[in-house]
C-alpha cells in the first residue's frame, strides 16, 4: 500500500481557538473540516511543506521556529496508507483567508468534535484539546 506524508498544523488563535478549514467540492472528502496544510513533497521537510502550504493555501508566512511538533496520524485509507504529522503554532505573519476555495472556522477546543473531520483526523481532537 503506497505511503503518503502530509503535514498539518493546528493554528491557535490568541483566544485558543484553532483553525479549520472544509475542503471544497471537487475534491476528496469534500465538504469535511481538517486542519491546514498539505502533502509533503520529494526532499522536502514536513515544516517546510507547512510553510510553503500556509502561504499557498491561507496567504500567512510563518517559521520552523514557531512550528511545535504535537502529535500524529496514522490511519489506512482504502488504497492508501497515511502518515500525518500536527504541529501547533501560535504566531504567523497575515490573517488567514482561503486562497482555495475552502471555507475556514475558527474553533474553540471543546467544539472540535462537533465538526466533520476525515478519519484519520478524529484521534488528534482529544490530544489537541488536552493540549490547549
Amino acid at each position: 500500500m503506497k505511503m503518503v506524508l502530509v503535514a498539518a498544523v493546528a493554528l491557535i488563535d490568541t483566544d485558543g481557538r484553532v483553525l479549520l478549514a472544509q475542503r471544497p467540492e471537487g475534491k476528496s472528502l469534500a465538504g469535511l473540516w481538517e486542519f491546514p496544510g498539505g502533502k509533503v513533497e520529494p526532499g522536502e521537510t514536513p515544516e517546510a511543506a507547512l510553510i510553503r502550504e500556509l502561504h499557498e493555501e491561507l496567504g500567512i508566512e510563518t517559521w520552523q521556529s514557531c512550528l511545535a511538533p504535537l502529535t500524529f496520524a496514522s490511519h489506512a485509507y482504502e488504497d492508501f496508507h497515511l502518515l500525518m504529522p500536527l504541529y501547533a503554532c501560535r504566531r504567523w505573519q497575515g490573517v488567514p483567508m482561503p486562497r482555495e476555495g475552502q471555507k475556514l472556522s475558527w474553533a474553540r477546543a471543546s467544539e472540535l468534535n462537533k465538526y466533520p473531520m476525515p478519519p484519520a483526523d478524529l484521534p488528534l481532537i482529544p490530544i489537541l484539546r488536552d493540549w490547549i
